[in-house]
């Protein structure tokens, strides 16, 4: 490995693990109050990430708090640009007073796996939030929709792997509604962050996909979530 991977989580989202968490990643994902989250909780969040220099970002999801933002939902390219500009507007809105910086973009859940494989839908998202920050990282799936749209209009671009979900052969994530979705267990987890600072995962046919990513993305309202972090956080330091 001969570049530094950044470490990113979701916070903000009303799991128990936020403040053991944000030692040990260098980016967060803030919900902003749709899919979960509100406005108050996003405020904390963020000085938190001020008092550990972490990444502040806006994780831009459906309205759907009763699904947590999973659960797909037909949209058009205008319906994607409405959500993703109000929500990075209304971040936005709370940071400014504070002086805080707005450091990336992260969609999540469905309306990110949606705006992965739909390049006008993708298209829609990224210019939403262009019009909003002009100097915004955009975080998407390496390889993706988002990448190539986000690409197309000069955003800074962060290409993202995830270490505690498993993959299709074609690059994309398994669907939450497959039992073998996420990794159980810490080795499952290290040993794909591990694969993943090598330049590829293995699919869960047994497929291996080649892969440059920029960013690593642990989920932070998972049952091992801390434990994950702090283990692949060593592992990476110790390869260097």
């Amino acid at each position: 490995m001969d570049r530094i991977l950044d470490l990113n989580c979701d916070l903000g989202e009303g799991a128990a693990f936020d403040r053991e968490l944000i030692e040990l990643i260098d980016s967060a994902n803030i919900a902003c109050g749709f899919h979960a989250g509100s406005p108050s909780l996003l405020r904390e969040t963020a000085l938190l990430c001020l008092d550990h220099g972490v990444h502040i970002g806006a994780h831009p999801g459906h309205l759907d708090r009763e699904n947590f933002g999973r659960l797909e939902h037909p949209l058009t390219p205008q319906e994607v640009y409405e959500l993703v500009t109000f929500q990075v507007a209304g971040v936005l809105g709370i940071l400014n007073p504070l002086d805080l910086p707005l450091h990336h973009v992260k969609l999540h859940g469905a309306l990110y796996n949606q705006t992965a494989r739909d390049l006008k839908l993708a298209r829609a998202a990224v210019h939403g939030i262009l019009e909003q920050h002009q100097d915004v990282v955009f975080y998407g799936l390496a390889g993706s929709a988002q990448i190539q749209a986000a690409q197309e209009i000069g955003m800074k671009v962060w290409q993202e792997a995830f270490l505690d979900r498993t993959y299709q052969p074609e690059g994309s994530l398994t669907p939450r509604s497959h039992p073998q979705a996420l990794h159980q267990s810490t080795e499952a987890a290290l040993q794909q962050a591990l694969n993943i600072a090598d330049g590829f995962v293995v699919a869960l046919n047994g497929e291996r996909i080649e892969l440059q990513a920029d960013t690593l993305c642990l989920h932070g309202d998972g049952a091992h979530a801390v434990e994950f972090a702090r283990t692949v956080r060593e592992a990476l330091k110790h390869r260097g």
